[in-house]
């Protein structure tokens, strides 16, 4: 950040009266402009043994295959925003069931809220954002060519959980050992101290 979004004047990095992290503070308005987590929210949407997926059209990581997610926007819940990419992405109509992985990517300030949800109809088809979107059995997906590490791990952990037939929701960290590699460690939030 350069300029203030408040009155245009320049910004400059320091650590406001009160605070204990460095901000972007105006030098002539003398706003704080604080920068938070991005939220993405999105389903796994499930039709009997099958969970649908969507092939990116855009970047990062066109043509490798997610689960249907994205920003929030302003105005609207975690489980509304679910819907939507659901519908953006797979242009498909899904009921959420549960809040089912949170995970936090510190390195890029990102929190992911995914829901199991399960599709209303076979009535579905790539939205803008998607080269297509199909259904998968755990022995057909992808997984060399997921694109992102929550993905991956969202459905490592719901396919366990379905075999085991009780879905649990799941809070964990991914930290990358080396981006350029795509290396990354998972650590899952235990229960207790």
């Amino acid at each position: 950040m350069k300029f203030c979004s408040e009155c245009g004047s320049e910004v400059t990095k320091g650590i406001p009266e009160g605070d204990n992290r460095e901000r972007h503070i105006c030098t002539h308005c003398g706003i704080v402009h604080y920068q938070n987590p991005k939220m993405v929210t999105g389903t796994i949407p499930v039709w009997e043994d099958k969970v649908l997926l969507c092939r990116r059209a855009i970047e990062p990581r066109r043509g490798l295959w997610t689960l249907p997610a994205g920003f929030m926007e302003n105005n609207e819940s975690t489980q509304e925003g679910a819907l939507r990419e659901t519908l953006e992405e797979a242009n498909a109509r899904v009921c959420i069931e549960q809040l089912y992985t949170t995970f936090n990517l510190p390195l890029i300030s990102q929190v992911y809220l995914l829901f199991r949800a399960r599709l209303q109809s076979l009535d579905f088809h790539p939205g803008s954002e998607s080269l297509e979107v199909a259904l998968f059995r755990e022995d057909e997906v992808p997984w060399e060519e997921l694109a992102f590490p929550v993905v991956r791990e969202t459905l490592k952990l719901f396919f366990t959980d379905r075999q085991a037939g009780q879905y649990v929701h799941r809070v964990g960290d991914i930290y990358w050992e080396s981006r350029r590699s795509g290396e990354y460690q998972v650590t899952m939030l235990q229960e207790g101290c």
